[in-house]
C-alpha cells in the first residue's frame, strides 16, 4: 500500500525539515511519497525542498509559477499523487504528523474519508471567531452541515481523490469538494499544535475573498434572497402606493411629500445596485469558468 502525503508550502523553510523527520519517524515501515507543493513562497522554501529531496527519496517537489492559493496547491498535489491512501496536511506543524497513524487506523475500519477534528484549536482569537462565522454562514447558504473544527487535515481513499481531481471548476475549496463527493466519512479528535513560528498567511482580505468565492461557487442562495427581498420591496411599495392614493382621495394630501419621494428613490436605487452587483458577481465567476484556464501552472518539479 502506497501512502501519499501532500502538503502545500508557503513561508515554511524553517519547518520543512522537522515535518519530514516527524513523518518518517511515525511511519517507519510504510511505503510513501511526500509531495511538497511550493505555492510560490517568497522565502527559500523551494531551495529547502530541493535540499531535502536529495536526502529523502520519498520527497517529490512541485513549484507553482505564481501564488495560486492553498487549495490550488492542494489540487496540484492531488494531481501528482499516486497513493492508495492520501493524507492532506498543512506544513506549519499545527497538523501533527503523529496523528497520521490514528487517521489510518480509523480508515481501516471501513471508512473512505477520515477527517481530523481539532477540538482545542491553537489559533488566535480572531481566527477562531472568523472561522466560526464563516462556517456557520456557509452552512446556512449551502444548506449543509459545516464544522469549523475540521479543515484540510485528513486521510482519503484513492477513489475519493479521483472524484475530487475530476472536479475541474476554477474555484477550489478542498473540504467542501470532499463533502460533496460523499462516500463513507468519519472523523476523529486530534491534538492541534501551536504555530511553530510566524503568523497565519490568511489576513482579513484573503479570508473575505476566500469566503466570497466559496459562497458564490457553492450556493445560489444569495440570488434567491435577492429575489425574495425584491418581492418584499415591491409589495411594500405597492401597499405604500395604495395608502397614498387613499389619503389623496380623503383630501389629506395637498402637496406631494418630498421626504417620502427621496426615501423611495434612495431605497430602490440602493436595492437595484445591490441586485446588479450580486448578479454581476455570479456572471463574473461564470466568465472565469468558461475561459477554461488551467487551475495552476507548474514551474519546476523534482
Amino acid at each position: 500500500m502506497l501512502l501519499s502525503i501532500i502538503s502545500p508550502v508557503y513561508r515554511a523553510e524553517n519547518t520543512l525539515e522537522d515535518l519530514i523527520s516527524r513523518i518518517k519517524q511515525v511511519l517507519p515501515e510504510h511505503k510513501m511519497e511526500i509531495i511538497l507543493v511550493d505555492d510560490f513562497s517568497p522565502d527559500n522554501s523551494w531551495h529547502k525542498i530541493e535540499q531535502l529531496a536529495e536526502i529523502h527519496p520519498e520527497i517529490r517537489g512541485v513549484k507553482l509559477s505564481r501564488n495560486f492559493g492553498q487549495h490550488y496547491a492542494i489540487t496540484a498535489g492531488l494531481d501528482a499523487s499516486k497513493g492508495d491512501w492520501v493524507v492532506v496536511m498543512d506544513c506549519d506543524l499545527q497538523d501533527r504528523p503523529e496523528e497520521i497513524p490514528n487517521l489510518l487506523a480509523k480508515a481501516q475500519e471501513g471508512f473512505d474519508v477520515v477527517l481530523a477534528r481539532r477540538k482545542n484549536r491553537q489559533d488566535s482569537f480572531f481566527k477562531r471567531i472568523s472561522s466560526k462565522i464563516f462556517y456557520r454562514t456557509l452552512a446556512w447558504l449551502t444548506g449543509s452541515d459545516q464544522d469549523e473544527t475540521i479543515a484540510n487535515f485528513g486521510i482519503y481513499h484513492r477513489k475519493v481523490i479521483n472524484e475530487v481531481v475530476g472536479m475541474r471548476e476554477s474555484i477550489r475549496y478542498f473540504p467542501t469538494m470532499v463533502k460533496w463527493v460523499g462516500f463513507r466519512q468519519s472523523s476523529i479528535d486530534v491534538i492541534h499544535a501551536g504555530r511553530e513560528e510566524g503568523n497565519s498567511n490568511y489576513g482579513y482580505k484573503k479570508l473575505f475573498n476566500l469566503a466570497l468565492d466559496i459562497m458564490l461557487a457553492y450556493s445560489d442562495k444569495p440570488i434567491r434572497l435577492t429575489v425574495k427581498l425584491g418581492l418584499l420591496v415591491a409589495l411594500t411599495g405597492f401597499l405604500f402606493a395604495l395608502y397614498t392614493l387613499l389619503k389623496y382621495f380623503q383630501g389629506d394630501i395637498i402637496v406631494a411629500g418630498y421626504a417620502s419621494l427621496i426615501i423611495s428613490i434612495w431605497v430602490l436605487t440602493g436595492f437595484l445596485l445591490v441586485t446588479l452587483g450580486m448578479v454581476g458577481l455570479y456572471i463574473g465567476k461564470t466568465f472565469e469558468g468558461v475561459k477554461k484556464r488551467p487551475i495552476y501552472i507548474i514551474e519546476k518539479e523534482i
